[in-house]
């Protein structure tokens, strides 16, 4: 599952390319500073950045040019009402791989999302097997084996096994797996995550995840 950063201070914009980013299988992130995506883009956490120009602290070139400076490759989509030929050039020559100017059609962008993540993950060995110890999970089949045993999963129980997976060994908060695994539609102060992680424990084994008090889960 693709996780997504949108770098926005424009909440009604933010609001609405979350939304449809949802509805289209992904899960993101909102934050309205440059300092707060740098931060974040600098992660690893990230499968893609969406990146406003005219943020209130940090100029979004800036932003850009910092993070690519870090070494950070991850795909970065610039969105901005800036749509001159010299931000254009200035945006892609800097680091951008594409870049889409406001106002939009949310059609237009997610194409474009969807093809930079198709060309990121055939620039490096796709990954379809997930495995720790004696965890494998299949991303194709959507299957998990504990050992030699297989193991069925709903479609949430699925989402969570595979950030764990992806993150071995890593405390991962509540609030990054309800954000992962949930988006935003729940509330951050639900149990939801608690809950899941239960179920899960049953299936794989209640010492594979251990509680990290007062910070969250990790897969161990």
């Amino acid at each position: 599952m693709s996780q997504i950063l949108i770098v926005e201070d424009e909440e009604r914009i933010a609001s609405f390319v979350a939304k449809g980013l949802r509805s289209a299988g992904y899960t993101s992130h909102h934050v309205g500073t440059g300092r707060e995506g740098i931060d974040l883009a600098t992660s690893g956490e990230f499968d893609l950045l969406i990146l406003d120009l005219g943020l209130p602290d940090v100029d979004g070139f800036e932003v850009l040019s910092t993070i690519r400076s870090l070494g950070v490759t991850t795909p970065v989509i610039i969105l901005t009402a800036r749509n001159s030929v010299t931000d254009t050039v200035a945006g892609l020559e800097g680091g951008a791989d594409d870049y889409v100017a406001k106002p939009f059609r949310f059609e237009e962008l997610l194409a474009r999302v969807r093809l930079r993540l198709r060309q990121d993950s055939a620039a490096g060995a796709e990954v379809n097997v997930l495995t720790h110890n004696d965890l494998s999970l299949d991303l194709r089949s959507r299957r998990l084996a504990v050992g030699s045993t297989e193991v069925d999963l709903s479609a949430r129980e699925f989402a969570l096994a595979e950030t764990f997976l992806r993150n071995p060994g890593q405390v991962l908060s509540r609030e990054q797996l309800l954000s992962r695994v949930w988006g935003y539609d729940f509330d951050p102060g639900s149990n939801v995550v608690d809950v899941y992680v239960r179920y899960l424990r049953k299936k794989v084994g209640a010492h594979r995840i251990e509680t990290v008090r007062g910070m969250g889960y990790r897969l161990v």
